[in-house]
């Protein structure tokens, strides 16, 4: 997650624009037009997908599904365990493809550079591995998995068929299920169609789940959200039609202050179309208003690009000095 300190001492967002030769560009939205270069990464990560971010940090895909933690400004790498290497019933082998590899998501500790990391194995079960394991674990009861999110040594569970909510907590040696409920899914109206669900966890605790919609007619995007979990309120579910002074990063799974932002809008999501046509675009929806409006793009027919993704900063890889195009 990359960014850079204005002249007030805030942090400012950047979208990450990985092009499909050399995999080492960045934009920031409030600079039209400008695109900044990193240090070479090499032919391997040109190669490799970016399946999720954090930090400076990217959780990285290689061809034959060996996943790796890279660090974007000082090339750092940390190889994680091979993906069919697993301590638990389902047994796994390697096939031609590999293995599919989904709702990834990751945690590391800049200064210690402890991590864990999750994904979904298909439908079977949500696996994950740590510093200094050489398997990865599976995670009883996790089949179905819809959607992961993890934050403060907690993981965050959604299942398809049931829609049951899990909490696991990781803060001790051996992973304790804390909490489980089901969770009621409102029917959408006919004219609408459901495209994902995802678990977003804001700046207090709660925890949200969001229905991102389109219209069978105009395909024009729309959201639901629904408030899940509250420490102290467990069993309240109830829509929720304002996130205040908050913005979602609906890719992160997380919300943030507005105002700890700069040029960022309140009560907005901001997220990509990785489904849709414009898979390739970051876009603005405004809960207030229900109207979605695409973020700036480089009008640059040399720029060729394959995927974007928004990047929190880290303060001490800001000064990280980079080269204009």
């Amino acid at each position: 997650m990359i960014g850079r300190e204005s002249a007030n001492g805030s942090v400012c967002f950047w979208a990450r624009i990985v092009l499909k030769q050399s995999a080492k560009s960045l934009f920031n939205p409030e600079e039209k037009e400008q695109l900044y270069k990193t240090q070479d990464l090499g032919l391997e990560f040109a190669r490799s997908v970016c399946m999720k971010t954090y930090g400076s940090w990217l959780l990285m895909r290689d061809p034959l599904n060996n996943l790796y933690i890279l660090n974007l400004f000082t090339q750092q790498r940390i190889n994680l365990p091979p993906s069919e290497s697993q301590l638990g019933k389902t047994k796994m082998e390697r096939r031609r493809y590999g293995l599919r590899i989904r709702s990834p998501v990751f945690w590391i500790d800049e200064k210690t550079k402890h991590y864990i990391v999750f994904w979904r194995l298909g439908s079977k079960c949500v696996v994950y591995t740590k510093k200094g394991d050489t398997s990865w674990f599976q995670i009883p009861k996790t089949s179905g998995c819809r959607d992961l999110v993890y934050k403060d040594h907690t993981l965050y569970f959604l299942s398809k068929s049931d829609h049951c909510f899990k909490i696991v907590d990781f803060s001790g040696e051996i992973p304790q299920e804390t909490f489980q409920r089901s969770v009621t899914v409102r029917s959408l109206s006919q004219n609408f169609r459901l495209l994902e669900t995802k678990l977003v966890v804001t700046v207090t605790g709660e925890v949200l789940m969001v229905e991102k919609c389109s219209t069978s007619l105009s395909n024009r995007w729309a959201f639901r959200v629904s408030k899940v979990y509250s420490s102290g309120l467990h069993n309240r579910h109830k829509p929720i039609y304002s996130l205040g002074d908050e913005l979602m990063l609906l890719d992160q799974g997380i919300t943030v202050l507005a105002n700890d932002t700069d040029g960022f809008v309140r009560n907005s999501i901001y997220f990509s179309a990785t489904r849709e046509a414009n898979r390739h675009c970051i876009f603005l929806y405004d809960l207030e208003t229900g109207k979605t409006e695409r973020l700036h793009k480089i009008n640059s027919s040399s720029v060729q690009f394959s995927s974007a993704q928004w990047f929190l900063p880290v303060k001490s890889d800001v000064h990280t000095k980079m080269n204009f195009y």
